[in-house]
């Protein structure tokens, strides 16, 4: 006889599942940051006059983008540890698993934030650092003070769908064993020996929205927020 619909469980598996927030953001966090700078790498890359050099971060971007995250995930989980007995003879298997989600979601995260910051880049165009440099600021400056804060505000737009989808993509965590959000959930299911599994991924889909929710609005508001004061500066 299957159990009748309870929204009690709902508000119970909610509370159960929020605890673990802090690992999802744990990966989410090591994930750009990590990201971040696989993507600046992967971008000076493909501005590189060598041609091979662009290739290799072509075929990188493309060989990602065409991986389900899932098997990538299952790539680095399994793969690491075996590459690192074998070439090093050092045992990993007994390693945590969020270094293994980290890794995986920092490579996909990378690729599409590589073609980010190159739009941002090609939308500003090369004049603008031309100019810098003409008036005697050094390279570094010159991308410091006058190309990132306007392609930050070009790629606002593109960086909160990069990071909603990341969040999202970090679910996966849970099939190589981490207890992150999505992990919990599963645990719950399987303490009620899959009872009232209805009730439990409705739970995680209200916070997995909600959070994705307040990511929205943030990046709503800071796009405001440097577009107001471009808006000023394009005035004047």
């Amino acid at each position: 006889m299957s159990r009748p619909f309870s929204p009690v469980q709902i508000y119970n598996s909610f509370l159960k599942i929020i605890p673990y927030a802090g690992t999802t953001f744990g990966v989410v966090l090591g994930t750009i940051i990590l990201g971040m700078a696989l993507a600046i790498l992967l971008f000076a890359q493909k501005q590189s006059k060598k041609r091979w050099v662009c290739a290799i971060a072509d075929g990188y971007i493309n060989i990602i983008r065409c991986t389900p995250s899932i098997v990538l995930l299952f790539i680095v989980y399994y793969g690491i540890p075996k590459i690192a007995l074998a070439a090093f003879d050092v045992n990993l298997n007994f390693s945590s698993k969020i270094i293994y989600v980290i890794i995986s979601l920092s490579l996909i995260y990378a690729a599409s934030l590589a073609e980010v910051i190159r739009s941002a880049y090609l939308a500003l165009g090369r004049a603008q650092y031309e100019a810098a440099l003409a008036i005697g600021l050094t390279p570094l400056q010159a991308v410091w003070r006058v190309m990132l804060p306007q392609g930050i505000v070009v790629a606002l737009p593109n960086l909160g769908n990069s990071l909603i989808s990341l969040f999202k993509e970090g679910s996966l965590a849970f099939t190589i064993g981490l207890i992150d959000m999505m992990g919990a959930g599963n645990l719950i299911i399987s303490r009620n020996y899959g009872a009232y599994s209805l009730e439990t991924y409705l739970a995680l889909a209200v916070i997995y929205w909600s959070l994705t929710l307040i990511i929205e609005q943030i990046f709503l508001k800071l796009e405001k927020h440097y577009s107001k004061g471009r808006r000023s500066l394009d005035a004047a």
